[in-house]
């Protein structure tokens, strides 16, 4: 089991890395430019983003980064690697209920809500409903996103423990 160890470690590193940067998109980019045009149509463009999110290529990193995270900490235990195992999981358990969690008790529900919404809305109604949407969102999104960018430095760090062991 212990020939498992380095490849689970950088598969968890590369998933939890590949959800922090989906994450740290919206932050400095995304959401600010939806800011940024006529309600409506960010309304529009956030309902088509949502909706095409649910694919192959993002499940992997927002539903396997906390089995990977879980089956390296097993391993890690299992091989003798304690130092990285305690990192691994705390990244497990900080990803897990800031990333995972968080996400689909609040901004998936937020996202569903955007999307029963038929536009065009009279442009007021627009205006209130894309700037209440957005700044919780936002916030929420800024949570998950320092949430990820901790369970990243642990990844890290447990590879350097581990790093540090072999030598």
């Amino acid at each position: 089991m212990r020939f498992l160890l380095f490849p689970m470690s950088i598969l968890s590193l590369v998933l939890t890395g590949a959800i922090f940067g989906f994450f740290f998109a919206w932050v400095c980019s995304t959401m600010w430019g939806l800011d940024q045009i006529d309600p409506n149509v960010a309304i529009e463009a956030m309902q088509a983003m949502n909706a095409s999110v649910r694919n192959a290529t993002f499940a992997p990193a927002f539903f396997g980064t906390p089995v990977a995270l879980l089956l390296t900490t097993i391993i890690a235990w299992k091989s003798g690697a304690t130092q990285s195992a305690i990192w691994f999981a705390i990244a497990g358990v900080v990803y897990f209920a800031g990333g995972l969690i968080l996400t689909m008790q609040i901004n998936v529900p937020m996202n569903e809500a955007l999307g029963a919404l038929t536009t065009p809305l009279e442009a007021a109604e627009a205006k209130r409903v894309w700037t209440d949407y957005s700044s919780v969102w936002q916030f929420w999104n800024q949570a998950r996103t320092v949430a990820s960018g901790v369970a990243l430095t642990c990844v890290g760090l447990g590879l350097a423990a581990l790093s540090h062991r072999r030598r």
